[in-house]
């Protein structure tokens, strides 16, 4: 029979350190928005009051989106400020949530590092490799924590994966092979707006299309699952399936990263017929193939055959980016280089992207040092 354990315990070994305490909770952590053209601002936006963070600041220039978002969510008017710097001034924030242009992460880091104001970006952290360690020097200058947010850091199908072959390493074996799915038909076939679109589709703003897009959730799931090692090497193929909709950017990416005993491939794409973000991970014996937030299909052995099951939703702060990000900053949660909202890790992740880059544009093998 399989090792069963309490939640509580994956998530201590899966998540990093944490600390559990008695004292009545402290006041919710002051947070404040960089952009709202990320449309995975909702997410936060819309978000149930938990007590645990109080949005006292929105940065945003866009006046009338603004206030289309105000009266769709309900907050005042009062709290939105035309300038990163105009909102520092005026609101005492303890930590900021970007969702504004990839290309914007820098100067978010930028302008909040300095006052020792914590960040957490939507993902992937940096438009490219040279702004992602500019980001982080300016993190450990000044001693903040800079984490990266993906909807996928809080499914539990896929921390019950990595349990998995944690704790039934006898029975999978090492991991060999790693497949991960992300994707949609396209931003423009599902409704993104426009102020989205303008940035999502442009090579400056986003760095790339799907490549950039869908190929970091690949990565980062990849790294944590393989304990932060990196890839040896890195080679992509990039296609554009749709130039009448997306002329400057790829639609289309594969991506194949290899480890001196195993490999992985992450194919992103804004071609599938569904929404889908799922992942399979292949041991020597058996796989356990993560079909979405919450399912899982498992094989221990092929002479046993393959059976479904259902993962437990996280448990608080472990299924959400705010409440994360409230541990986090409050010093109740110790973040380990590995863990998926890690800057190690993402710095890994941009490392990986860049390569794919390089290796779609030049048709070769990129090999990592």
């Amino acid at each position: 029979m399989p090792l069963k354990l309490p939640l509580a315990l994956i998530a201590f070994s899966l998540f990093g350190q944490i600390s559990f305490s008695q004292n009545k909770p402290a006041k919710p952590l002051r947070v404040g928005v960089v952009g709202l053209v990320h449309t995975h601002v909702h997410w936060i936006l819309g978000r149930e009051n938990r007590g645990d963070i109080e949005i006292v600041g929105i940065a945003e220039p866009n006046r009338e989106l603004a206030q289309r978002y105000a009266e769709q969510h309900g907050y005042s008017m009062d709290i939105v400020y035309p300038t990163i710097d105009e909102m520092l001034e005026k609101t005492k924030l303890e930590a900021v949530t970007a969702f504004n242009t990839i290309y914007g992460h820098l100067e978010v880091v930028e302008k909040c590092a300095p006052k020792g104001i914590h960040v957490m970006v939507e993902k992937p952290l940096a438009v490219s490799l040279d702004h992602a360690r500019k980001m982080e020097a300016l993190a450990r200058k000044h001693g903040i924590h800079l984490l990266t947010n993906y909807e996928t850091t809080w499914y539990g199908s896929n921390h019950e994966a990595k349990h998995l072959f944690e704790t039934e390493a006898e029975t999978f074996g090492p991991i060999r092979k790693i497949v991960v799915h992300d994707g949609h038909p396209g931003p423009i076939e599902i409704g993104c707006n426009e102020e989205f679109l303008e940035w999502l589709t442009d090579p400056v703003l986003n760095g790339g299309g799907a490549l950039t897009d869908f190929g970091c959730y690949g990565a980062n799931l990849t790294t944590w699952l393989m304990n932060g090692q990196k890839p040896t090497s890195v080679t992509a193929v990039t296609q554009q399936i749709k130039p009448h909709l997306y002329p400057k950017v790829d639609d289309e990416a594969t991506i194949i990263l290899t480890y001196p005993d195993a490999q992985a491939i992450l194919q992103a794409s804004w071609n599938w017929n569904y929404n889908r973000k799922d992942m399979e991970v292949y041991g020597k014996t058996g796989y356990v193939h993560a079909l979405n937030r919450s399912d899982l299909r498992i094989m221990r052995s092929e002479q046993e055959g393959a059976v479904s099951q259902k993962a437990e939703a996280p448990q608080t702060p472990f299924d959400d980016p705010f409440a994360y990000l409230e541990a986090v900053v409050r010093g109740k949660i110790k973040v380990a280089p590995a863990d998926l909202s890690a800057l190690e890790n993402n710095l890994t992740v941009m490392e990986i992207l860049e390569a794919a880059k390089v290796s779609a544009r030049e048709g070769r093998r990129v090999e990592l040092k």
